[in-house]
This record gives C-alpha cells, structure tokens and sequence, in this order.
C-alpha cells in the first residue's frame, strides 16, 4: 500500500511560499513599470504550473496526481495565452480565461461527487469548485477596471488557488512502488512476480549510478553542440544561451517521455493486460531453475521483466520528482538529442529549435530596460537639441537633387530567405541615383550578438558600397544593443554609449571596458574586410532632411514604445518638417497582418496620433515579415486626411502570412495590398506541409488560428525552397518633377501587379496586371 505523508514537509512549505509570492507579484503587476502585463502574468502562471507540476510527483495518489497535473495543465495554457496575447483576437482572451476557471471549477465538481458517493471528504472540492467558478463573477465586476486588472486579479486568483491546493494535498513515498504496481496491474502473487520485483529494485540500485553518469555525459555533448553552433563571447551570459538550449532538450526529452511515450505505453498495458497476466502464470509453471536456458519460458520472462521494470519506473516517476527526471532521460533524452541534431537542418524555427529560446528570455529582459537603455545611449552623444539633432547627411542628398534610397526591413537570419535577395539588392544599390541604405529593424536573428553579424550581415551585404544606416528591432535590443552599436555608430560614440549604458545597469553588466573595445574592434575588422560602409550613427534613431522632404526615424523597442527623450526629439523633428512631404520609418507598423497595430498599447496609439497630428504622409514599418500596403482616411475630424502605411518587412526573415490569410471583408481599411499574394503562398506551403503539420495548417488556413490569428504559426510553416516571397522598397525622392516614388522588388527584380494581392482599387488606371508595381504621390506636405 502507499504510505502517506500528511504532515507539511520542508520542500512543500517551500512551493507553498514561492507560489504565494508569485500571486502577489501578479496581483500588482498593473503598477509595476514598464511592459505589459499580459506576458508578464503569464510567465507567473507558466511558473506556477511548474511547481504544481514538481509538486505533483510527491502526491500520495494516481487521482491526486493527475489532478495536479490537469491542474498546471489548464494553468499553463492560461499562461500561454497570456504570453502571445498580442496575437489574440479580440475579447477571445478574456472569453478563455473565464473557460479555462469554468472547467476547472466543473472538475472540482465532478471529484466532490465522487468524493461523497464514496464517503470521502469534499469539502475541499466544494470551495474549490465555488472558488473557480466565481471568477467568472470577478472578471464581470473588475471589467470596469480595464483588461490589464482582470487579468492581474484571475491570475493572482488562480496562483493563490494553486498554493491552496498544495497545502490540502497528501504527499506519498516511492518505497513500495513495486507492490503497487504489481496490485495495480493485477498480477498473480506468484514465485516469479514478486521475484522480478526484487531483481528489479536491485537493479535499478545498482545501474542509477551508470545510468547518472551517460546522462551527464550525453548532456554536457549536447551543451557542447550547443555552444560550438551558437559561439561563445567569452563572458558568463555567453554561457546563458547554450544553456537555455540545453534546458530545451531536458524539456523535450520530458515531453517526449511523459506526453507521447508514456501515454502509447500506457494504451498498450491497457490493451495487452489481460495477455501479460496469463503469461506470468503460464511461466511460473515451471520454475526458475527448471527452465530451459534458451527456452521459450525463459524469453517471454525477460520481456515480462522488461515491462515490469518500465512500469515501476513510471510509478517511482509518479512518488519522486527524482526518479521522474531520470526516468525522463533514459527514454527522452535520445530522442531529443536527434531532434537537436537534425532541427537546424530544416531551417529557422522559433518553435523546435531550443537554440532559439533564449531570445523569449532575452525578450523579457530587453522589454524592461530598453527606455532606460536608449536615453542613456543617446544622452552620451551630447547631442545640441533641437530641430537638427541626429541628423545624418548623405553624400549626394541635397536640397534640389533627385537621389533614391533602400528601404531593407528584417532581413537577419542568414540563411537562403536573406541570401535570395543579395543580388538585388547589390543591383539597385549600385544605381548611380542611389545614395544610401537603410535597414529597418531586426538587423539579427535570434539576439542581437556580435557573434552573428558576419553571417547574417556581412555577408549578405558584401558588395553594397553606398553608406548604410539602421534602426533596430526587438531582436537587437536583446544584447543591450551592444552588436548594433559598435557596427553602426561612430566608434567614440559606440564606446561612449555602451559604457553610458552599463552604467545605467548600475555597472551590474558582463560589458567591461575591455570587452567594449573588442567589439568596436570586431566591426572594425569586419569593416575593413568587406568594406560597407557603415558607423555613420550616434543614435538608434535618426533623420535625414532637404528643403521638400523629412525623412525620420522612430525606435519603438520591444514593446512599441519610446522614452521621453526620443519624444521630444520627434516632435521637434515633427514640427521643424512642416511643409515638407514627411516619411516615417518606424520599428513597428501601424497596420500589419491585416489588422490595425496602434491600439495595442496605449505609448503606440500616442505615437499614432502624433503623426496624425503633424499631418504625416506615409508610415513604413518592419517587424511584420512581408509587404503590406494600407490607406488611412478621414482621421481628425477631416474627411480629405489620408496617411499611407506599408509595412516592409520581407528582407530575409521567415515569412509572416497574416495578411494573406485574413479575408478581403476583414481588412482594416478599404484600399489595401500584401505580397505575396494568398493563392502562391498557399500552394508553396500545401507543397511542402508533411503530415504531422497539417491539422495546425487546417486550424491556421480554414479557421484563421483562432482565437490567435493566422500569423501566430508563420514560423511553422516557412520554407527555405523556392518559390521564395521576400522584398524590399527603392524610395525615389525626385524634387525636378514634384514626386516621390515607392517602388517594391522580389527576388528576380521588380514587382508586378500581378504578383499583389489588392482591393482592386489600388492599381492606377492605366497599369495592366503585367505592369511594374510602383506607388507615386506628390512630393508635398499634407
């Protein structure tokens, strides 16, 4: 029989603490600064569930067990929820919370009927069903408060309601589990049962040390694999990354383990039962010593022995958090080693390539330090303000000259959906009119770090001779900026900024000074090697200014917002380009994946409407993986106001397909386009979807992802074969005849009509489906 513990053990008052204080921090998380609140209750939750989780293999029960596990279960998909809920539709978040109470209140429902029918204690699932399901109560009242209160208060409910349920919970011990395997089973109480039952615990007592020892063997192997693929920058944070990608493979190797093996395992004991049990008797018939050394008896009590070993290791998984690890390793671990091994392979994956999983860690930490962070960046320049500060002046860009420049969004992974465009890009570039490059946002994937540039930078920029700029994205804050600022700045301004922003980390940084000049040392070397022009900046942002047209830069971070000294600049920028046609390269989009982008946070709807105010002609924005176009009109009170919007980012990353999935009568506005178009990009995934993928492709295309949208699984269905979709813009400024114009390339040179999707109310009368995609306004102010 399990022998219970009731009483509070050291380990569990130490779950009960941790997850009391992680509901707290959740219930204040409205008032923390910086961030959203969403992914940040979210990450409470996920961690909330992992301690339920650990909890959950010291429960004295099979019942309590999957009742812990249901439990994290249902938190961790709250949690999940939470984290992506920028890519939720609507109200869908709010709905789903209050579901995800709601079945879990029915759960505690349906346990305290069983509960009572058997005599048991329920008033345990009484209040928990009552607790759950008033939630539903609390999300109607706190409604009045805003989204952020409620999923502050839910969240916290749910992590207090965790914490509740492991103070109720009884803990077990692991040191009968062969007994209660073999009642659990119904195995006959024979000679040879209970004697492979000894055997077995000897065994295992015997092995765990071998066992322990490939286990640490295989993974430092695979910490090696990983850090000689990821680099190391010789700091201890260098060591961070590869780290997380090891975690990832313990992860998938439990996953593997527990979500896949285990369950077919356990559907196959179900199935078989009956067979196992009259083959131990049929093989007690004859005893041990009497058997054939290579009879048949002999054969089937190995295979008996084999299944009886696994089903004690699953049970001790179920006592010890201990003995689940190990056993998760033995079986899980090869597996995930394969998976490491061949994931690359295939491409970029943000999903199955645990390489890439730091970047969620990075994210998080970028995400509240970037404003503090770029004022201290830019406060070191000691800029003059005022109406020219960080101004930029291009070689060949005057007041009266005709001059073009490249617009380039998100081309940093490096591989064949960056390198497809090279020679394009070196084509345009070379055109005599061309006076310089500007790469908006995520110059490289997954963080930013210095290591990466020569690949996914150098490389496939090598042979652009005309000077290159850049604005970064979310993903190059994720080194503090460090690779983006020693590349693109003047090296004083690149060494001042980097120590400007150590010492706005209170100096609590792996940057010494010693590692700041190597890196302004790298990019020289890397400079002098490929020879782009680069290091022409003092800022993350910038402008560039004639006597017609402003061109200006905003820096929106991580999560689409800027500091107040980025605020003051641009409105000063804003206000000294009256009168002139104005051009903002943004790093988020206000329009994207067929949706409007400014309400997703109060500081963005603020820029927004900035622009709107100072009557800004055209907004152009990376992050989005494509190229999208939208018309903006009748804003302000003032039905001739019209602003355009395209987003550019298909310079290399894997592709986004939101727009092309979202219906035509779904569009935010009346005039649109998006390349690619719907009907290419479908047949190139159908092309290359392989089974396992096609029940997210079902959801994703026939049912727009909801309650996420169709963007959330773009990644999942990139292929690096051709057809190929990726873009970029040539922007030809032409003061000789009063235009400018817009003009989009793919991989095999200008863009036709033919190639867009539209509303049909965009392609000017006179341009066939064969004609070259081209947008021309006049070159005025609004």
């Amino acid at each position: 029989m399990i022998k219970h513990n009731t009483s509070g053990t050291f380990l569990k008052n130490v779950f009960i603490a941790i997850t009391i204080i992680l509901g707290i921090l959740s219930s204040i998380s409205p008032v923390w600064p910086d961030s959203p609140v969403e992914p940040r209750v979210g990450m409470l939750l996920v961690f909330t569930a992992l301690i339920e989780i650990l909890h959950g293999f010291r429960r004295a029960s099979a019942e309590d067990r999957k009742s812990a596990w249901f439990s994290s279960a249902i938190t961790i998909i709250f949690g999940i929820l939470l984290i992506n809920a920028s890519n939720i539709i609507g109200k869908a978040l709010v709905i789903f919370i209050g579901i995800s109470f709601l079945i879990d209140g029915i759960r505690y429902g349906i346990e305290a009927f069983r509960n009572f029918k058997r005599s048991e204690k329920y008033i345990f699932q009484i209040l928990a069903m009552i607790g759950n399901i008033s939630v539903i109560a609390v999300i109607i009242f706190a409604n009045r408060f805003g989204t952020e209160w409620i999923i502050a208060i839910t969240g916290a409910w749910r992590i207090f309601g965790t914490a509740i349920g492991i103070f109720h919970a009884k803990e077990g011990k692991f040191e009968t589990s062969g007994e209660d395997v073999i009642k659990s089973l119904g195995l006959p109480d024979t000679e040879s049962v209970n004697n492979a039952v000894k055997k077995i615990r000897a065994e295992e007592t015997a092995r765990y040390p071998a066992d322990k020892s490939w286990i640490i063997l295989f993974l430092i192997l695979l910490f090696i694999i990983h850090l000689g693929r990821m680099g190391f920058d010789k700091t201890s944070l260098g060591l961070l990354s590869p780290g997380v990608a090891l975690f990832g493979d313990i992860v998938v190797a439990l996953i593997i383990t527990f979500g896949i093996i285990t369950p077919l395992r356990a559907m196959f004991k179900k199935i078989t039962g009956p067979i196992i049990r009259k083959l131990w008797i049929w093989v007690d018939k004859v005893p041990a010593d009497e058997r054939k050394k290579y009879g048949l008896r002999n054969f089937v009590n190995r295979y008996l022995e084999y299944r009886l070993r696994v089903s004690i290791r699953i049970r001790n998984a179920g006592y010890s958090f201990k003995s689940a690890f190990m056993t998760g390793m033995q079986t899980g671990l090869p597996y995930a080693a394969i998976l490491a091994a061949i994931i690359p392979v295939f491409g970029m994956s943000w999903y199955f390539d645990t390489e890439n999983w730091a970047a969620g860690i990075w994210d998080s930490w970028a995400a509240s330090r970037t404003d503090n962070w770029r004022m201290a960046i830019t406060r070191s320049a000691n800029e003059p303000p005022g109406p020219d500060a960080f101004r930029i002046y291009p070689e060949g860009v005057s007041d009266n000259s005709d001059f073009s420049f490249i617009v380039i969004g998100d081309p940093g992974e490096g591989d064949a959906s960056q390198l497809v465009l090279k020679d394009q890009i070196q084509i345009v570039s070379e055109k005599p009119e061309v006076k310089f490059l500007v790469i908006s946002t995520d110059i490289i994937y997954p963080s930013g770090e210095m290591k990466d540039y020569e690949n996914k930078f150098w490389l496939p920029m090598k042979g652009v001779y005309k000077p290159v700029y850049a604005i970064p994205g979310n993903h190059d804050w994720y080194d503090a900026l460090e690779g983006f600022t020693a590349t693109f700045f003047e090296p004083k301004a690149a060494y001042d900024a980097m120590t400007a922003r150590v010492n706005s980390d209170l100096k609590l940084s792996a940057s010494t000074p010693e590692h700041i000049n190597g890196l302004i040392n790298e990019a020289a070397r890397l400079k002098e090697n490929y020879k782009v022009p680069v290091g022409f900046q003092r800022s993350p942002y910038f402008q560039i200014q004639t006597e017609k047209f402003a061109f200006i830069t905003i820096e929106t971070g991580v999560v689409r917002k800027i500091d107040e000294d980025q605020m003051k600049w641009l409105k000063d920028a804003l206000e000294a380009s009256k009168g002139k046609y104005i051009m903002v390269l943004i790093g988020h989009p206000l329009y994207a994946i067929g949706e409007y982008q400014g309400d997703l946070n109060p500081d963005f709807q603020a820029i927004h409407q900035l622009l709107r105010d100072h009557k800004v002609n055209l907004v152009m924005g990376g992050d989005t993986h494509d190229l999208e176009y939208y018309v903006e009109r009748g804003f302000g009170n003032d039905p001739a106001s019209v602003m355009y919007h395209f987003v550019n980012g298909g310079g290399g990353a894997y592709l986004s397909i939101g727009a092309a999935l979202k219906p035509a009568d779904e569009m935010p506005e009346k005039e649109w386009a998006h390349y690619p178009a719907t009907d290419p990009l479908i047949n190139k995934i159908e092309a290359n979807n392989n089974i396992l993928k096609e029940p997210a492709w079902y959801w994703t295309k026939n049912l727009g992802g909801w309650p996420f949208n169709a963007e959330f699984l773009s990644a999942a269905f990139d292929y690096n074969n051709s057809p190929f979709f990726q873009s970029f813009f040539e922007i030809k400024v032409s003061p000789s005849n009063g235009t400018i114009s817009f003009i989009p390339y793919g991989v095999n040179g200008r863009l036709q009509w033919k190639d867009i999707e539209t509303s049909g109310n965009v392609i000017p009368a006179d341009k066939t489906p064969g004609s070259d995609v081209e947008w021309v306004y006049p070159l005025n102010a609004n």
